[in-house]
């Protein structure tokens, strides 16, 4: 176990590494600029879906989609992160209460 451990600190390690020794002129590209930006965007993206949508084998249809759908208005109506998130757990937990 420790052995796993150790390789996937130096791993870590060499990755930061290789990413700091990237030369600036790739940097600043616009292209690389432009996809950087949205790289994270995409990765949240992708998180929610999986998180949504997942169940272990298979895709899912349940209560976590009711709370996006309810997450995603709240954006809509430009409400603070801090309401989207509470609006979205409280619709979730009240149906999950609801259906048993």
């Amino acid at each position: 176990m420790w052995t796993a451990i150790l390789l996937g600190s130096l791993g870590c390690y060499a990755l930061k590494l290789a990413g700091l020794s990237v030369p600036k002129t790739w940097l600043e590209n616009p292209k690389v600029r432009r996809m950087s930006a949205l790289l994270p965007v995409a990765l949240l993206a992708a998180l929610v879906a999986i998180q949504t949508f997942g169940d272990k084998d298979s895709l899912t249809v349940d209560t976590r989609t009711v709370g996006l759908a309810v997450a995603l208005g709240a954006i809509l109506l430009r409400l603070p992160f801090l309401a989207v998130v509470a609006l979205a757990a409280a619709v979730t937990a009240g149906l999950r209460l609801m259906m048993g």
